[in-house]
């Protein structure tokens, strides 16, 4: 292992060295972006990969806080490509009509050989008056944004490996595998699990620190039947008409793992066959068999579960599998002079929630300002990055917190339904306030409104400045582990839960998150919204009022404006 102080020595070029502001390893969605963002502003930038598009990726699900953190790196950085991901209609305009909509998130428990309870399923459909989402076709997607980050000037290689970072104080030489070198003044590896930048100086905690475990398994079939179509639940008991299962992305709940199913053929535009299968589940429950392949592992257990086996009769395989050892990774360090190890370089959690790609898009706002500002002023200290840091380890721990809790819960309902619960009652003011500041920025074109978002006491946190979520989470999850360890059994940890969602002020009432158990599918409509903007204005705790009434004041306002711009 190479110690940092040993690897910050001076540069030796070999030939020809190419000079720029910023040098970017990985060339995916997020290393695409940030390289478009810097360059839009002014930063030299090269855009370096090992492999080359268009390829297979992972990380196909968006969630709106995703949708509101693209909004906003698109106006804020000047970048309107950005906007081409902001629901299924401008993705499929832009980018072409292969990708699917991400209009929910469904749940289904399963038992191994039984036919799964139509009363153990949940669900929630995101609002549309607030956003949209959708899934994305991700080597459509990151080879458009490869090309949009030439367009606005950064440099391009493509199967180019780099071999050798060598930093000192003034910044980065980085040699490839052909001895062409580029000269930065910092480094940002966008690069993944396989960093170099994390090698170089042994940043990987070793274990992980986190709690979670997992594997998995995935790939993409053709022929994946809708799992409306085969789950034979009564009419009561389906999901509402216009929210079918085949609408979002829908998980198939096992003891301690999930099956996902990730349509991108539930666009009526879309012409694309393809559905992208994965199945995640504790290694340590599961561990990797030696004596069998990835198709007859994965068809093992779908032989245990026949709802889900039935989706999958008569479709094919279209790639290779990609079986993991356990996912989770994390680094000790995310920042250091001169670079950053950023979002899945620097650790990875679960797929579950669909919260990598929105992760990844706040760091890169995080990241993107300060480092445009660093080289206006040539000055890279390695406090103007802190928040970063704080950020990325802040993410990582609380997605480990509320995946594990899912994780531990997935054997007992009434525990999921109120771990559920605990997610998906703070997706709205999480994103509300993120819609507040763009909505502020865009009356008054002042940057402060999204410097304000990270002055908030909880980075990480899906809605990070609010003490009443804080303390609903931590007890949700400390509980889990009193389930886990046996102190408790899952009736007493799920009443504990629901009697604390009950408590909180900050849980929205409209939505029906307090309302009985019975309440499984959250299906916020028009009314429902309109519902919840009076309550958020007249009835809600200050912190929930405040982004309602910032919210509509945003609305009215911009309305103003558009009125007399025309």
């Amino acid at each position: 292992m190479t110690s940092e102080t040993e690897a910050m020595k001076p540069a030796r070029p070999a030939g020809k060295v190419h000079e720029c502001d910023v040098v970017i390893l990985g060339s995916g969605l997020a290393g695409s972006i940030t390289g478009a963002i810097l360059s839009r502003q002014g930063v030299s930038v090269a855009l370096i990969d090992a492999g080359q598009h268009p390829r297979f990726a992972v990380g196909e699900s968006m969630n709106p806080q995703l949708v509101e953190w693209l909004h906003i790196l698109a106006v804020r950085y000047d970048v309107p490509e950005i906007k081409h991901l902001l629901d299924i209609k401008a993705v499929t305009e832009n980018l072409g009509p292969v990708h699917g909509r991400k209009q929910s998130f469904g749940f289904v428990n399963h038992r191994e050989n039984r036919e799964p309870d139509p009363r153990q399923a949940t669900m929630f459909i995101i609002p549309k008056m607030l956003t949209e989402a959708s899934h994305l076709y991700r080597q459509d997607t990151d080879s458009y944004y490869l090309n949009v980050a030439a367009r606005y000037g950064c440099t391009l290689r493509q199967n180019w490996r780099a071999t050798d970072l060598d930093f000192d104080a003034d910044g980065v030489t980085v040699t490839g595998q052909n001895g062409e070198t580029f000269r930065a003044k910092y480094l940002i590896d966008a690069s993944g699990f396989r960093s170099p930048l994390a090698a170089k100086f042994g940043l990987r905690e070793d274990p992980p620190r986190h709690r979670h475990h997992a594997r998995s398994l995935f790939t993409h079939y053709v022929g994946i039947k809708p799992y409306d179509d085969v789950c034979n639940y009564p009419a009561n008991l389906m999901p509402p008409q216009g929210a079918p299962f085949h609408g979002g992305t829908l998980h198939h709940l096992i003891e301690r793992g999930w099956f996902w199913i990730i349509p991108f053929d539930n666009h009526k535009a879309s012409k694309n066959p393809v559905c992208s299968v994965g199945l995640t589940f504790d290694e340590r429950l599961y561990p990797k068999p030696a004596d069998l392949t990835p198709d007859e592992e994965f068809n093992s257990y779908l032989d245990r579960y026949p709802a889900v086996k039935r989706q999958f009769d008569g479709a094919k395989r279209i790639r290779e599998w990609v079986s993991t050892d356990r996912l989770q990774y994390s680094s000790r360090q995310t920042i250091g002079p001169r670079w950053c190890l950023m979002s899945h370089a620097a650790g990875f959690i679960d797929p579950l929630y669909s919260r990598g790609l929105s992760n990844t898009f706040e760091v890169v706002d995080a990241l993107a300002g300060r480092l445009i500002e660093a080289v206006r002023e040539d000055d890279f200290s390695v406090q103007r990055f802190e928040y970063v840091e704080r950020l990325e380890q802040g993410l990582l721990d609380y997605n480990d917190k509320i995946v594990n809790s899912s994780y531990i819960s997935f054997s007992h309902f009434r525990l999921w339904n109120a771990v559920f619960r605990v997610w998906g009652c703070f997706t709205t003011p999480a994103t509300m306030r993120l819609l507040r500041a763009r909505q502020n920025f865009a009356i008054d074109g002042d940057d402060r409104h999204f410097k304000e978002l990270e002055d908030a006491p909880y980075p990480g946190l899906w809605w990070p400045d609010s003490e009443g979520f804080k303390d609903l989470f931590e007890l949700t999850h400390d509980t889990c582990l009193r389930y886990e360890a046996g102190e408790i059994d899952g009736d007493k940890a799920a009443d504990i839960v629901f009697e604390a969602i009950r408590g909180c002020d900050v849980v929205n009432t409209p939505f029906g998150w307090k309302d009985d158990e019975d309440h499984r599918y959250f299906y916020p409509t028009a009314a429902t919204m309109m519902k919840f903007m009076w309550w958020a204005n007249t009835q809600a705790p200050a912190e929930i009022r405040d982004l309602g009434r910032a919210m509509v004041s945003g609305v009215v306002k911009s309305g103003v404006r558009g009125r007399k711009a025309t």
